[in-house]
């Protein structure tokens, strides 16, 4: 009898704490937005940031209408335009068109963020601005500009012809000149191929400025542009010769091809590097021999980086077969035994599952701490089709008896899989001592539509 009257009394408490949990948070925030001080608000992004919540967005929309403090507006830019989040497009524009009565920071944040959000109607107030030749906005204005033209074929060829003109004719300066080429692959358009092949081809021309017209040739993936791509794979300058390989990654051709698995002989290890994230991109099957070596025997841990990932996106029974051997075999690092589990888990995971389970356990019993939170985070981020009786338990079992990380990453698991039958393990962690803990089990309760 005293038992049950104790459990009742610990159903009440919890009961009573979770409601006004639930009941102060939210109001607390809304009176930040509201009344905050710009450091309050910043903080408050920074945390619906580090949540991944979006729940406010309408008023910190509205917040945008009605306040010129600098710090406030470009901390929202910042936050939606991380996101790719619309919505501010007007305000952004504002700032540019008014640009006199904002301060710089505030201006600059409003063209990253219509950059961002690939903002088709900026293009003109995006033109003007550098029009206008402020040196102190056209850095960031270049790339915006491309970027936000490429939601749209006419307005591409448009912003292509513009940038082009400004390059040839404007003199926009040594700082600049990088960042109106990067702005040129952006576009997407085949109208800037014609310059961006003039300057990936000259020799005499400055490195960086070489390796940046390769880059936005590969953006554009347009075939005219291939010839000019090619010529640098067989340059002597290390540098110009790995990004063109990368920059193969679109194009297709037994030239190509052979381009590719020649750059896997390379010396330099970045061309090695740009041979596998080639390989990666048009899911290069002729390559695996090649991956397989690089993945097991290279002594640069990036390279091997590059070839398990190209490993996991080329994914056909050949290549699971090697990423297979590369995580089961314990001799292995860490590094290559958990990025193959993270390409064996993306493309079977509920096959794998229990594989790299069994794996975590062991690392555990071994006290290795690295690889056991490494094997933690590819299962809490685990996305499982189908039946999911087998994470479900699992996810059970790190809510129940987890230490606080695996009771973290079993939020993640939850919320992931949509595991609505775990509703008593998820708000019984609502009035944990840890406030961390706390807070995201509110977060994956309201998630799963979970009643608090």
């Amino acid at each position: 009898m005293n038992r049950c009257f104790s459990w009742l009394i610990v159903v009440f408490i919890f009961s009573v704490s979770s409601f006004a949990y639930a009941q102060n948070v939210e109001p607390s925030r809304l009176a930040t937005i509201k009344y905050g001080t710009e450091t309050e608000i910043t903080a408050l992004i920074q945390s619906l940031r580090t949540e991944g919540a979006d729940y406010l967005d309408d008023e910190l929309t509205a917040l945008m209408e009605t306040t010129r403090n600098q710090r406030i507006l470009s901390g929202i830019f910042a936050f939606f335009g991380e996101r790719e989040k619309s919505g501010l497009e007007d305000r952004a524009i504002k700032a540019i068109q008014e640009r006199e009565d904002e301060a710089n920071e505030t201006v600059l944040s409003a063209v990253d963020y219509l950059g961002r959000v690939r903002a088709g109607d900026a293009v003109p107030a995006l033109m003007e601005l550098l029009d206008s030749e402020e040196r102190r906005f056209m850095n960031t204005a270049f790339r915006a500009l491309g970027r936000a033209s490429s939601a749209n074929t006419q307005l591409a060829d448009e912003t292509a012809d513009f940038l082009t003109d400004y390059y040839n004719n404007r003199n926009p300066g040594d700082d600049n000149r990088r960042e109106v080429i990067a702005a040129l692959g952006e576009t997407r358009s085949a109208n800037a191929v014609p310059l961006l092949v003039e300057l990936a081809s000259n020799t005499d021309e400055r490195v960086p400025l070489r390796v940046a017209a390769l880059e936005a040739l590969s953006r554009v993936g347009d075939p005219a542009g291939l010839d000019a791509i090619l010529l640098c794979v067989r340059t002597n300058d290390p540098n110009v010769r790995s990004v063109a390989v990368a920059a193969l990654g679109p194009f297709s051709g037994e030239e190509v091809d052979s381009a590719i698995l020649d750059a896997f002989r390379d010396s330099y290890y970045r061309t090695r590097m740009a041979a596998a994230q080639a390989s990666r991109e048009r899911k290069f099957v002729d390559a695996i021999p090649y991956l397989q070596f690089r993945a097991e025997r290279d002594e640069v841990p990036n390279v091997r980086d590059e070839a398990i990932r190209a490993l996991g996106e080329i994914a056909n029974d050949e290549a699971i077969a090697i990423l297979e051997n590369l995580f089961t075999e314990r001799k292995n690092s860490d590094r290559v035994r958990l990025l193959a589990a993270e390409m064996l888990m993306k493309n079977a995971a509920g096959k794998n599952l229990s594989r790299v389970m069994a794996e975590l356990d062991e690392a555990k019993l071994r006290n290795q701490t690295a690889l056991t939170n490494g094997f933690l985070k590819i299962i809490g981020e685990a996305h499982i089709d189908g039946d999911t009786s087998e994470i479900e338990g699992l996810t059970r079992r790190f809510l129940q008896n987890g230490n606080i990380m695996e009771k973290l990453y079993g939020l993640d698991m939850a919320a992931n899989n949509n595991l609505v039958n775990l509703s008593v393990e998820i708000t019984a962690l609502l009035s944990d001592r840890n406030e961390s803990l706390a807070n995201k089990a509110r977060r994956t309760a309201e998630r799963l539509g979970i009643e608090i």
